[in-house]
């Protein structure tokens, strides 16, 4: 787990750059904001972080905020800074499940004194939930990887299994699916959660840059640089690498990768000096690699090296009934990001959507979850979702087994309505209903 992170929010840029500088100087690692917006593009259930907000600001103010991080994320302490005429709505604010107040003009180091208990007790509820998940427990991993179906049960069980070991990992599957999602899972359920979780989108680096910003580099190594600079795997040392779409690296960059997870030491660019490595590498693909082993795209010896434990993450064609369930809590979380009022989606909506093809998987969902709770377009160029009366839908549904008995049974109507358990004259009545004739069926059968 990465270190405690202090959430600075205060509109006013005076005080909240000497703030910062007063966190900084304690050793506290600190992220300022100016709105409380950009706070809830940061915040999870997951976050390892404590926020601290002062109450009065344009837009939305700091107890407005306290109720949204709390929709996400109950437990995360939130700290408000207040006026001295505003020691009352601190209390409500306190009522209400704010972590603690800070009255104005304070000194930093009763906000410091007032951190450090907050961030000891967001490490140990984080701690507590990883402990109840290494126990099979309902958790935090079911937060993070919503689902009841039986593929995503089986991704916690296997995820909780490989996530407690310092195996190095291989995550699959399609664009939009959430792998770095179970990659940071991953990260947290492993010894090395304290460490930095570093990661690397492979297919996003210049190709003349991608050796400096993995194994860093020694002044005049080439030209422009001026001084030594950390790689990305040193900056990750005892902590996790991901390796984002490895299946996008270099052939020549392969290899050296391939050295580094054999001998676990690097060479930065201009030095012959070996640096000892302890990190867990995981690395993603949206790409089948056996196939681009195959085409001579990946090294053979590299996927081994990768694959010592495989992750399938399903796309949401896998697991339709988890739609419903998973776009609820999407709309949850959209609704506290953007400061929209709550919206309960009807049953029909959520019928549709468990029909429809999602080629951008969850992405693509969370998507259709922000525009629901903006109250935009469900889709590009239409004003909803075109939802079928009920009847009609059970009548398709009728049509289809009817069919398919057919079909099945080679147009052998007794067998068909044996088989489907009603008359001879109640299944004639049906195909006359619904257009179905058995000679029809039985050549698009064959």
């Amino acid at each position: 787990m990465t270190p405690t992170r202090v959430l600075l929010v205060d509109d006013d840029a005076q005080m909240r750059a000497s703030t910062l500088q007063a966190l900084e100087l304690a050793g506290l690692p600190v992220t300022e904001f100016s709105s409380a917006e950009e706070v809830l593009d940061h915040a999870g259930s997951g976050l390892n972080g404590v926020v601290v907000s002062d109450i009065r600001m344009p837009g939305m103010d700091g107890m407005t905020l306290l109720q949204r991080l709390r929709d996400i994320d109950a437990d995360l302490p939130v700290i408000l800074i207040t006026g001295h005429a505003e020691v009352q709505l601190a209390v409500e604010a306190m009522r209400r499940g704010a972590y603690d107040f800070i009255e104005k003009p304070f000194v930093a180091q009763s906000l410091i004194a007032v951190l450090r208990r907050a961030m000891e007790h967001r490490a140990l509820v984080l701690d507590n939930r990883r402990l109840r998940a290494a126990a099979g427990q309902r958790d935090d991993m079911e937060a993070r990887l919503p689902g009841r179906s039986a593929v995503m049960i089986d991704l916690r069980y296997r995820l909780r299994a490989i996530g407690a070991s310092e195996a190095d990992a291989l995550i699959v599957g399609p664009t939009g699916v959430g792998k770095e999602v179970v990659a940071h899972a991953m990260h947290d359920l492993s010894p090395r959660n304290a460490k930095p979780f570093v990661a690397v989108n492979c297919a996003a680096l210049p190709a003349e840059l991608i050796e400096s910003e993995l194994f860093g580099h020694e002044a005049g190594a080439f030209p422009g640089a001026m001084r030594a600079r950390f790689g990305r795997f040193e900056h990750a040392r005892g902590g996790t690498v991901l390796l984002d779409e490895v299946g996008q690296m270099p052939l020549d960059v392969q290899a050296k990768l391939l050295r580094v997870l054999q001998e676990r030491v690097i060479r930065r660019l201009g030095s012959n000096d070996a640096i000892p490595l302890d990190v867990r590498f995981i690395a993603t693909s949206k790409t089948d690699l056996e196939a681009e082993v195959a085409k001579g795209a990946f090294r053979e010896d590299l996927y081994w090296r990768l694959n010592v434990a495989m992750l399938r993450v399903p796309p949401l064609s896998a697991r339709r009934e988890d739609i419903p369930l998973l776009f609820l809590q999407l709309v949850r979380e959209a609704a506290a990001r953007h400061s929209a009022p709550d919206r309960t989606p009807e049953p029909e909506m959520l019928a549709d959507l468990a029909g429809r093809d999602w080629p951008g998987n969850v992405r693509e969902l969370r998507n259709m979850a922000d525009r629901f709770v903006l109250g935009l377009d469900w889709m590009p160029g239409s004003s909803g979702p075109e939802v079928p009366r009920l009847a009609d839908r059970v009548a398709g549904f009728e049509r289809s087994v009817i069919a398919g008995a057919i079909a099945a049974h080679g147009g052998r109507l007794r067998r068909v309505y044996e088989s489907l358990g009603v008359s001879r004259k109640t299944l004639y009545e049906k195909m006359q209903k619904h257009g179905l004739d058995r000679r029809l069926i039985e050549d698009a059968d064959d």
